[in-house]
């Protein structure tokens, strides 16, 4: 792999403020619904020549885990990239928008409005759902199997009405005076299994070519679909054997579908938390997590592989003969399988496997320890062909983020691995190579 086509993009959150990161001196979680913390992270993003920020979303809310930590509370992506897009000139903003609740028309218009504010940077993270559907009226969450062809049908929605008011209509003639072609601009008359709409879209199109498009599932489901729309993966892979597997399957599902699989870009999140010295991060790492409930691990275990660990001794082999096959749903598809895969491939202790990131966090790559392991982590994954880049999620503390910046990025521009400057203004430009 050339050591030019290393794609980076930076979590637009305040990483740092999970688990008891919020409560350092230095956290700045005064200021977690305030533009400027956001802001300087997406300037030093945007110095260091990273192809995008990365804004995740959720529709619903625990109440519980906000006794001591954050948790889910967030911002509208749309209306916080909006403004960071005014006060920035190269940096791409993807934004989530799912696909199981939000209406096409107004998802489509949202997208078309932030890519004429940025000029070009605008990018969508499609995610179906993993719970929310209380406030949407909805009684219960529809099949994954469901969710993606609902998916499917919305991306064609928004498409069509991205269409349906094409730039080229627009003629801006005082003399004439003639604003726009209106024999270019048509409805859509779309009628489907989820989704009657008619259209056309009250935002034209932009001059700046397509919005790229992300997705994040890695269930079978997810991987079909990011393989025939995705010009870029969120993927959760928290080890060197689940990157290649990923990134494999992948390739060779596009190549099945007759798209490049160069275009294609699998950007494994990595969760860092780094520090001038090894046993320093371990120590931040340990404190950041030093109260997390080992009764919530056993739980979602549980709910995800169905698999009761409150029983076994932490010496105890996992083994495939210890998962059993059951069909009721999972609240995410993708870790349980990544549990189970786990599982099969390693043989863990019981006492390993709940120290797993797929257990006791997100399911990210891991990196605990200095700017150069985080360096040596990146080189390794992507020479064994484990990704082509990442989204970078600092987390701990906030001197994480600030190493990053300032050692993890430069080592990789040194040795060859990413780009000095930009090469275009475009987050679809930014993508190619």
């Amino acid at each position: 792999m050339s050591q030019t086509n290393l794609h980076i993009g930076l979590a637009l959150v305040m990483g740092w403020l999970s688990g008891n990161g919020w409560r350092r001196d230095d956290s700045q979680v005064e200021q977690l619904f305030n533009l400027q913390p956001y802001l300087d992270l997406a300037r030093q993003a945007e110095h260091a020549k990273l192809d995008f920020v990365f804004r995740p979303d959720t529709l619903f809310l625990k109440t519980e885990p906000l006794n001591t930590e954050p948790g889910f509370s967030n911002l509208d992506p749309f209306i916080l990239l909006s403004a960071i897009a005014s006060q920035t000139q190269h940096i791409g903003l993807v934004a989530t928008a799912s696909t199981t609740f939000l209406p096409p028309y107004v998802v489509a218009r949202q997208l078309q409005s932030l890519h004429w504010l940025s000029q070009g940077r605008a990018g969508w993270n499609l995610v179906t759902a993993i719970d929310g559907q209380q406030n949407f009226g909805e009684n219960q969450l529809l099949p994954s199997k469901q969710r993606y062809q609902k998916a499917q049908e919305h991306l064609e929605v928004v498409q069509k009405l991205w269409q349906s008011y094409p730039n080229s209509s627009l003629k801006l003639d005082k003399e004439t005076p003639q604003f726009a072609d209106v024999e270019q601009i048509h409805p859509i008359q779309h009628t489907g299994e989820y989704f009657n709409i008619t259209g056309p879209l009250s935002t034209p199109t932009t001059p700046f070519g397509d919005i790229p498009l992300f997705q994040a599932g890695a269930s079978n489901e997810g991987r079909a679909f990011a393989a025939s729309v995705a010009n870029a993966v969120f993927a959760a892979t928290p080890d060197l054997e689940a990157g290649i597997e990923l990134r494999n399957d992948l390739i060779q599902r596009a190549a099945k579908q007759g798209r490049d699989p160069n275009a294609l870009k699998v950007l494994p999140g990595l969760s860092l938390y780094l520090a001038e010295t090894r046993e320093a991060a371990a120590q931040v790492y340990q404190e950041t997590h030093a109260d997390s409930d080992l009764e919530k691990r056993y739980a979602y275990i549980e709910e995800a592989i169905g698999l009761d660990l409150r029983h076994y001794n932490n010496g105890d082999i996992l083994t495939e003969a210890d998962l059993t096959e059951f069909d009721r749903p999972v609240r995410s598809r993708t870790h349980s399988n990544l549990m189970r895969q786990y599982i099969i491939r390693e043989r863990p202790s019981v006492y390993s496997f709940l120290q797993r990131p797929e257990v006791c966090g997100s399911s990210h790559w891991l990196v605990i320890g200095t700017a150069q392991d985080a360096v040596d982590s990146i080189i390794e994954r992507v020479s064994a062909g484990a990704a082509d880049g990442f989204i970078a999620i600092p987390g701990g503390h906030i001197q994480s983020a600030q190493l990053f910046f300032e050692k993890v990025i430069p080592a990789l521009v040194e040795q060859g691995w990413f780009r000095e400057e930009y090469q275009g203004n475009t987050l679809a430009e930014h993508l190619l190579g």
